[in-house]
């Protein structure tokens, strides 16, 4: 499943940088987040309980951020597993100016196997629009 979105912030690439990559803020931003806990460099052991299509779980998985060019880009790796299927997506984030603001542009890929795939097939694309909408008006919120 093909994820793309575009997202404008108030603040100046820098600072949008700087608020993205905050552990705090990403744990306070991702939908469902649980726990996010340091694994390594750049590297977060998380718990999310998400739900798809009437099935909701609790999911236990890594994010990962990789490929890292200041300020212009980096991939985000998530992965996880739950009793109802398991996710593996990636993405890369691209940041530029946009008047006073910022633009940060993601494209990516999603796969998800298990029950949430079997029966939530259809809403999955919606699924993850919305959850990606949520993530980044909290991270939009709290950049400044």
């Amino acid at each position: 499943m093909k994820i793309e979105g575009a997202f404008t912030f108030a603040a100046d690439v820098e600072t949008v940088w700087d608020h993205m990559l905050d552990p705090g803020a990403l744990s306070a931003c991702l939908p469902g987040c649980e726990s996010f806990v340091p694994a390594g460099d750049d590297t977060y052991d998380v718990v999310m309980r998400v739900g798809v299509a009437g099935i909701s779980g609790r999911y236990t998985g890594k994010v990962t951020v990789a490929d890292k060019r200041h300020a212009e880009s980096y991939k985000m790796i998530v992965q996880g597993r739950g009793r109802g299927g398991g996710i593996r997506g990636e993405g890369v984030l691209t940041f530029a100016p946009d008047g006073d603001g910022a633009r940060v542009t993601v494209k990516g890929d999603a796969r998800v196997t298990g029950v949430v795939a079997r029966v939530g097939q259809r809403l999955l694309g919606t699924v993850s629009k919305t959850l990606m909408t949520q993530f980044f008006a909290c991270m939009g919120a709290e950049a400044t």
